[in-house]
């Protein structure tokens, strides 16, 4: 009897003392993808993003700590759309991990402004797959939410009930902040703004706002001065509020733009991590339409 009670207590301290599964390794190309999977995935994963949140994600260096990175990673989350395309495939490449599954998160997405005709270099950096930055719109950060589910299911089933109780827990969080984000800004639903960059598309189309221009000339391309003395004029005539840059971007021209107009000029982080008080998707939408808000009064 005190063999099989020493017995049963060695299985069961050893069966308690046994160490958890390791995380899954995933990788993501941005800071949102990162909180998206580190909210689905919970303990089971050991996320990294390559490009941080004050990150311009369009120019990422292609560093070879970030191919150890996608080296050791299972499974890779990207936004898609061409945003990447300048750095993620030499990443890929050099990394020589053909069991890492490689997932696209603009799969479902309603893309905005795909281009309808021929696209060139003359038009400045345009997207041929239409705007990148539909993570903007909070609405589809649940259908990217769903979709990492569905893949972190797929690679590791045994935790599919967990992945389903987080993403049950994501989708109710966005939408009670959804909806005060939107009392929030309701009275301004309508309000012109012009932006520095055409990557705020998403959020604007989402809030019922209007863009009269952009402070490019072309996207990706510097204004020339006539440029931006007809966007002046254009501003002071409809007595435009707000200006809209990412953190990112140079304050320079976007500000002597918005002294000339009275235009408050409105530096948003575009991404998780942007600021250090956004670590999280919610409290992304939390400071932009803060600002936003704000700015607008």
């Amino acid at each position: 009897m005190k063999f099989f009670a020493t017995l049963s207590f060695g299985i069961l301290l050893l069966s308690s003392s046994a160490p958890a599964a390791e995380p899954m390794a995933i990788v993501t190309t941005t800071a949102d993808i990162a909180a998206i999977v580190k909210a689905i995935g919970g303990e089971r994963v050991a996320v990294e993003s390559i490009a941080k949140g004050y990150q311009d994600p369009h120019f990422v260096e292609a560093k070879p700590s970030y191919i150890r990175v996608v080296n050791r990673a299972r499974m890779l989350f990207n936004v898609g759309l061409e945003l990447e395309v300048g750095w993620l495939p030499l990443l890929i490449q050099g990394a020589r991990n053909p069991s890492m599954m490689v997932v696209d998160l603009s799969t479902g997405i309603a893309v905005l402004e795909k281009p309808t005709g021929p696209v060139s270099r003359a038009q400045g950096d345009v997207h041929p797959l239409g705007n990148p930055h539909y993570w903007l719109d909070p609405r589809n950060g649940v259908i990217m939410a769903r979709r990492v589910t569905q893949e972190l299911k797929a690679l590791a089933s045994a935790d599919g009930a967990l992945f389903d109780q987080n993403l049950k827990n994501f989708e109710s969080e966005i939408a009670t902040k959804r909806k005060r984000w939107e009392e929030q800004m309701a009275p301004f639903r309508g309000a012109q703004l012009v932006t520095y960059h055409k990557e705020w598309e998403y959020l604007i189309n989402w809030l019922g706002l209007g863009v009269v221009g952009y402070v490019e000339d072309k996207p990706g391309i510097p204004a020339t001065p006539r440029h931006l003395e007809e966007l002046v004029q254009a501003m002071q005539q409809k007595k435009i509020k707000a200006l809209l840059a990412s953190i990112y971007t140079s304050p320079n021209v976007p500000k002597a733009v918005a002294d000339k107009t009275g235009a408050k000029l409105v530096m948003l982080a575009s991404s998780v991590g942007g600021e250090d008080n956004i670590k999280t998707y919610a409290d992304l939408f939390d400071a932009i339409v803060g600002k936003l808000s704000a700015a607008l009064k």
